[in-house]
């Protein structure tokens, strides 16, 4: 070998080693994030998972977002009116918005984007149920007219989660309602690279350049969205340990959400830095009241009375500090927080479950908990669950699978024993059950209705009440008389709160928003 090859070698294999050096501790421009699980539901509006909500923030906009003191602001819009008896409503939106493809975003889009939304989410439904027109005037702006006052106009272009009405082109919001998108054009902060998109491994964001932020300093989701950083990576680590071991190895960034069982670790390590960069969420049993036996309210009812807070709490998020038993369907210390809970006192009614369970019937056919094995925080409460309901005499089946198959499984309404289900467990954030209708699952319209499918006309009619109410005292008191509905029909069972951390590389990751969802633009990474 001559002198000039050992050197063109030795060079090679030079950068080579530098290049994995720097891939390993990540360039200053790339962000690399753990998020929340695996993200292979792609379409914001079809599902109300979290990763996938989080993953809409990244490449589409909202017209109004919310700021950390829950208030409604102009995101898109630039301006707005509305009549002396709240029936129209004028939106203008502001310059400077345009689809990632450089197309300018126009009324036609916002029109679209409302309509397919609007079959979906269930304050979206109420919305256009109240609704007589939704028009264009001229490209950037439109008009909303209703039969009456719908008190909830701007909390619902605003609602931050659940499924929140996020802008994408006419030719991409035409698609059905329960059919997912396939194109993923938004007008957001960030770009999709479909082409990098590796599902169980990797995902990638471009800052989008093209992007014009409000001129308002961040908050929540509202303000300017600024995104100081290149590239975002979601490297998708699904195993607690090794989410720890990257973040204190300096191989990710950022954990957007912290493993609870890794809480003392991680805290107390001096390269690492917990922040709280959402609102305390909560964990929820739903049941699917369209097939046997929980179409019986008596069964559904012994299923919560089988719940015990302080167990499933403490099994899944182990340090007392980040957990605290509510039996409230709202937020507790929130508005519309009751202690009128009615038989629900968040400790096991074995005893009682048991006697309802043979008034009604129950014949002890298996009922079906699906467990979310992948999923480390969630993973532990359905095996905690399982052992309280055959304790109130259920006969449970727990079948474990991944947390994207869970979200597929949900969707279907056949019987438990032909790939349907019975019951699952998730968790919901502050901003999600603050208000009776941001909350998907509170509904009872039946199979329009978010998965659990519940059919119930005086529930609706409550809700009815309080989105036509603008008193206070008056609001109030119908949340208090769905809540108590709700857990009289045995909807679903709130499971307690949790106090929910991100941790990140400390003197490496700054700008952490507080909001009332994880976002991602404003972070610096040094």
């Amino acid at each position: 070998m001559n002198r000039l090859s050992f050197v063109r070698i030795s060079c090679a294999a030079l950068l080579a080693l530098t290049a994995a050096a720097v891939s390993a501790q990540g360039s200053p421009n790339v962000l690399r994030i753990v998020p929340q699980t695996d993200l292979k539901v792609l379409d914001p509006i079809w599902t109300t998972a979290f990763v996938t909500r989080d993953h809409g923030y990244m490449i589409y906009d909202t017209l109004f977002g919310v700021d950390t003191l829950g208030r409604p602001q102009p995101q898109m819009v630039e301006k707005y009116t509305s009549s002396a008896d709240a029936k129209v409503w004028n939106f203008t939106l502001r310059k400077g918005l345009a689809f990632h493809d450089g197309k300018p975003v126009v009324a036609a889009d916002v029109i679209a984007s409302l309509g397919r939304w609007g079959k979906r989410d269930s304050l979206g439904q109420k919305m256009f149920g109240a609704l007589d027109k939704i028009e264009a005037v001229g490209d950037s702006g439109f008009r909303m007219t209703f039969n009456q006052p719908f008190g909830l106009v701007l909390e619902a272009l605003s609602k931050p989660s659940g499924s929140p009405a996020f802008i994408m082109p006419k030719r991409v919001a035409d698609t059905p309602a329960d059919k997912q998108i396939d194109d993923y054009t938004g007008s957001g902060p960030y770009v999709f690279k479909k082409d990098e998109f590796r599902p169980g491994e990797k995902v990638v964001y471009l800052k989008n350049a093209a992007y014009v932020p409000r001129v308002e300093s961040p908050s929540g989701t509202a303000g300017g969205k600024r995104v100081f950083v290149d590239r975002v990576e979601w490297i998708i680590l699904k195993d607690a340990q090794t989410q720890a071991n990257a973040i204190v190895n300096g191989e990710v960034d950022m954990l957007s959400w912290m493993p609870p069982e890794h809480y003392a670790t991680l805290r107390t390590n001096p390269k690492l830095q917990t922040v709280s960069p959402t609102f305390s969420g909560s964990y929820y049993l739903h049941l699917n009241h369209h097939i046997p036996p929980f179409d019986n309210p008596k069964i559904a009812k012994a299923a919560v009375l089988a719940v015990n807070q302080e167990a499933l709490l403490r099994g899944q998020m182990v340090f007392r500090d980040l957990y605290r038993t509510c039996t409230s369907i709202y937020p507790c210390g929130s508005p519309l927080a009751s202690g009128n809970t009615s038989y629900f006192t968040g400790k096991p009614q074995f005893e009682e479950a048991k006697r309802l369970l043979k008034e009604a019937g129950y014949d002890g056919t298996p009922i079906v908990l699906m467990h979310p094995a992948d999923f480390t925080l969630l993973n532990k409460l359905p095996p905690v669950m399982a052992q309280l309901l055959k304790q109130a005499g259920f006969n449970v089946d727990m079948q474990s699978m991944d947390w994207p198959t869970l979200l597929m499984r949900r969707t279907k309404k056949d019987a438990a024993d032909k790939g349907g289900w019975n019951a699952f467990i998730t968790g919901w954030g502050g901003s999600d059950n603050l208000n009776p209708l941001f909350f998907a699952p509170l509904t009872g319209n039946g199979e329009k209705g978010w998965f659990g499918w519940n059919k119930d006309d005086k529930l609706e009619g409550l809700k009815d009440a309080f989105t036509a109410s603008t008193d206070p005292v008056a609001r109030k008191r119908l949340a208090e008389e769905i809540q108590v509905r709700a857990l009289d029909t045995g909807l679903f069972a709130p499971l307690g709160e949790t106090n929910n951390l991100s941790v990140v590389r400390r003197g490496v990751v700054s700008g952490v928003l507080l909001a009332p969802v994880n976002v991602f633009w404003n972070i610096k990474k040094n």
